[in-house]
């Protein structure tokens, strides 16, 4: 029997730009906390651990950006749960930290956040443009991405995710991970630099990276042919 394939979205826009993606590699989406049906759960390890008590042992893990981070927090607490690990536009911290320069400042993202509690539907255009900058079809992937994103969440679950995007930093965590790896990044992406993917792929014993090339953070919509094709390999090794 095949391990299920379980995938976790991003931060804001929610399974909706995921959906074909996920379909052709024969996954299911799990709702992060707040969004569709899952309650909020504030603190991220327990949101972590809550994701595990739901997955059978030797599931395939995957995670796009925030979904990521607590896909990789996921495997290296419950290694009984997670028989292959797939991150997608993956960090271990999101901004700047000491020993940590691949990454947003602190600044840039409390200015962000600000702006999200202010007037959510007017920032949103302009994060999902800002992520796809540098891609060869930026323009074309940040339309598509809009119009497929799911209803808002409430401004509560939107300023956790924030928070925990301030917040985490797995550096601790991932050396932790057993399952193998699978790490595919945007070589321009604006978002996660690929620094951030080189240097967590040195940190989980024997992760592979796939960087593509032109592509910024949103690989499955960018480049979704070769996306598949690259996961699917991964998954038959």
């Amino acid at each position: 029997m095949t391990a299920p394939l379980i995938f976790l979205p991003g931060w804001c826009v929610g399974r909706g730009p995921l959906n074909a993606t996920v379909n052709r590699i024969n996954g299911q989406i799990f709702d992060l906390p707040g969004y569709g049906s899952a309650p909020l759960i504030t603190d991220f390890y327990a949101a972590a651990d809550d994701i595990a008590a739901r997955l059978p042992p030797g599931t395939t893990l995957a995670g796009w950006s925030l979904g990521a981070q607590l896909a990789l927090a996921v495997a290296a607490r419950h290694p009984d749960k997670v028989g292959k690990l797939i991150l997608v536009a993956g960090t271990t911290s999101f901004v700047q930290r000491d020993g940590w320069p691949h990454a947003m400042a602190p600044a840039m993202l409390a200015e962000f956040a600000a702006g999200i509690a202010a007037d959510v539907e007017a920032m949103l255009p302009r994060f999902v443009g800002g992520f796809n900058r540098g891609d060869a079809r930026a323009k074309a992937v940040t339309l598509k991405l809009l119009e497929l994103a799911d209803p808002r969440p409430s401004g509560e679950v939107l300023a956790t995710g924030l928070n925990w995007l301030r917040d985490i930093d797995l550096r601790g965590l991932a050396p932790q991970v057993k399952a193998p790896t699978l790490l595919i990044h945007g070589a321009a992406d604006p978002l996660m630099p690929l620094g951030a993917a080189e240097a967590l792929a040195a940190l989980i014993p024997g992760a592979r990276l796939a960087v593509f090339d032109d592509c910024a953070h949103a690989p499955f919509m960018s480049r979704p042919d070769d996306f598949v094709a690259t996961v699917h390999q991964f998954l038959n090794d």
